[in-house]
């Protein structure tokens, strides 16, 4: 697949590239990366967002919702590096993350807390709105700046979704790939 717009050329401009090298630890930028170092305030701005530092959520928490809601977009290509490269850090099993793609809350291989984060997805995606009574049961789990972070997080790697599908983001190498039903 290629991508609808070409990477920026190598070396990126010095205002973005030591961010680009920070999250990357001495590896090839991913596609994604490369491609928003086009315009270095979109990036910088894309950095600023992304969630992945020590927030209110577990590194578990964090990754299921990414791994979720790439799933529920269809994001292939994001759904894929956050399988790889932070599955085995979360502490998610393979049926876990076959779940994440093709399975549901209902699923026996999640925990309580596990439900109640697919199903704040799950109700993200369809409706744009988290209704009252799962908005409840979250509420008995998290505190208020967690469930901020819950939210912010799922609407970021939707955007993350809108840029890697809309843009036919090549695929990463060495990543994994949705599962089949």
């Amino acid at each position: 697949m290629t991508c609808r717009i070409a990477p920026a050329p190598m070396p990126f401009d010095p205002e973005i590239a030591p961010t680009i090298e920070r999250v990357m630890k001495g590896q090839p930028p991913l596609h994604l990366f490369a491609t928003l170092a086009r315009d270095t305030r979109l990036a910088q701005k894309f950095f600023a967002a992304g969630l992945l530092d020590k927030g209110h959520l577990s590194i578990r928490q964090r990754e299921l919702v990414i791994d979720r809601t790439t799933a529920l977009c269809r994001s292939e290509y994001e759904w894929g590096v956050h399988a790889t490269l932070f599955a085995g850090v979360a502490g998610l099993t393979a049926e876990q993350l076959h779940s994440t793609a093709v399975g549901g809350a209902d699923d026996p291989c999640w925990t309580g807390e596990d439900r109640l984060l697919i199903r704040l997805c799950d109700a993200l995606h369809q409706g744009c709105d988290v209704p009252d009574a799962l908005w409840s049961e979250l509420a008995a789990h998290f505190s208020e700046e967690a469930l901020l972070e819950l939210l912010m997080l799922a609407g970021f790697y939707r955007t993350v979704a809108y840029l890697t599908n809309a843009l036919r983001m090549p695929l990463e190498n060495g990543v994994a790939r949705f599962p089949k039903p």
